[in-house]
């Protein structure tokens, strides 16, 4: 490791591992009582409690809240899209991919807008969940450094098994809230992510010193904009200011449902089979699709245009309907403003490395019941992804979780590959070895 990271060795709290655990497990039961709850911090401990007391699972992957393209234009308006530079200078100096931490910055309702550092340990938390979009507060995944520092509004740290979900417990963090320079609200927090060095008390005195350094920075930028001449600029539309989002849900659905969110709505609406399917061709070839090319990925080869076309008016008199804002282009058809799909998103997280999310967002086959040709494609294309990503780079519980969806139930490689993987003591090899064996003596007969 390099950088400020490296060579502390300091380890906070005092409390063993094996105490910290016993005490989870009795909260984790609604033991609120147990005595063995006293051997840990009295801040983990209330968390803990206000954990249990928002039903937060003790194994639940964190909600990811943002689509990419959603997250992206959140991320160019919020306060600290200004401070990312600064943040990352004092945080880590050095090679970022060697930094031995993982640096996040969150917005004030807990969900992470930034998350870099070292490239390992971004490849091992991104399979936790710890990726830009997902929400990290108190509610959603219990006890972390950035959630319970949200929650108490000062810098916290949290080592290990402090942790309230059991995924999380390998890591310690070390947290700090950003107020605003002037009202005091908090805009957000500053996390670092990694093993012991991220909970030294040094880590902490270098992330609050962080914090006020971007308060300072903010404060000047604000005095700096206020002594320059005034430009008027035009009000914004009261259309503009209720522009829609929408997306395309085909994962584990025989048709297609369209997704419109507005600025306190989200209304899902179901699609004929012929408009999923041509949707979804739309939603893959964002660039556009001449019309003979698009009735060959929907109807075949060989169909003619005049089948087409009747389908195209009808979709455009639906889209009208349920999402104005979406023009359905001819010569080339496609939609204006490309929209995403949760297969996408699927894809999305593979390419950062979020490979359990990925697998959880993985609810089935893009329009399972479609034989259209390009259809068929794109399903064969996001499945495969899926299964070489986790093959690739992913752990046996990850490989396991997978073996257990339709996709991968009768994957003899991926039986294998995670028996290999697992602890030579694991209770779970057993049964395991009986599950490949049974599974290849079927595939032999």
């Amino acid at each position: 490791m390099t950088s400020q990271w490296a060579g502390s060795r300091g380890v906070a709290p005092e409390t063993s591992r094996l105490l910290i655990e016993r005490a989870h497990e009795e909260i984790i039961a609604g033991n609120l009582t147990d005595s063995r709850l006293l051997d840990v911090r009295e801040l983990v401990r209330e968390s803990w409690r206000r954990s249990l007391a928002s039903a937060v699972g003790a194994e639940d992957l964190p909600p990811l809240e943002f689509t990419p393209d959603a997250i992206e234009e959140y991320r160019r308006e919020h306060p600290l899209a200004g401070a990312r530079d600064m943040i990352r200078a004092l945080l880590i100096p050095g090679e970022a991919a060697t930094s031995g931490v993982v640096v996040a910055v969150g917005d004030s309702a807990g969900r992470l807008l930034w998350v870099e550092g070292d490239h390992a340990i971004q490849n091992l938390t991104s399979d936790m969940g710890f990726v830009a979009g997902a929400n990290w507060s108190e509610a959603a995944v219990g006890t972390s450094a950035p959630g319970t520092a949200l929650a108490l509004g000062r810098s916290v740290q949290i080592q290990g098994a402090e942790h309230f979900n059991r995924f999380v417990q390998p890591w310690s963090c070390t947290a700090a809230p950003v107020r605003d320079p002037e009202t005091r609200e908090i805009l957000g927090v500053i996390d670092v992510t990694g093993g012991v060095e991220a909970v030294t008390p040094q880590a902490q005195l270098l992330v609050d010193a962080t914090a006020r350094a971007v308060e300072s920075e903010l404060l000047v930028a604000r005095l700096r904009s206020r002594a320059e001449p005034r430009t008027s600029r035009p009000a914004p539309s009261r259309a503009a200011s209720r522009a829609s989002r929408a997306s395309l849900r085909v994962l584990g659905n025989e048709r297609a449902y369209l997704c419109v969110e507005g600025d306190a709505t989200s209304v899902l609406t179901p699609l004929g089979a012929r408009h999923s399917e041509i949707l979804l061709m739309l939603v893959v070839h964002r660039q556009g699709l001449s019309a003979e090319r698009l009735t060959e990925l929907v109807y075949g080869e060989g169909a003619s245009i005049d089948t087409l076309r009747p389908e195209m008016v009808r979709l455009r008199k639906v889209l009208a309907k349920i999402a104005p804002f979406i023009e359905l282009e001819s010569r080339p058809y496609r939609l204006k403003p490309a929209i995403e799909s949760d297969a996408h998103h699927v894809l999305s997280l593979l390419d950062r490395g979020a490979h359990r999310v990925a697998l959880a967002a993985y609810s089935g086959d893009a329009l399972a019941g479609s034989v259209a040709s390009g259809v068929e494609e794109f399903r064969n294309t996001v499945r495969t992804a899926l299964r070489e990503a986790l093959i690739a780079e992913a752990s046996a519980e990850v490989l396991l979780e997978y073996a257990d969806t339709d996709a991968g139930r009768d994957d003899l490689e991926v039986l294998q590959l995670a028996l290999e993987l697992l602890p030579p003591r694991s209770p779970k090899r057993s049964l395991l070895v009986t599950r490949i064996e049974r599974l290849a003596a079927e595939q032999q007969t």
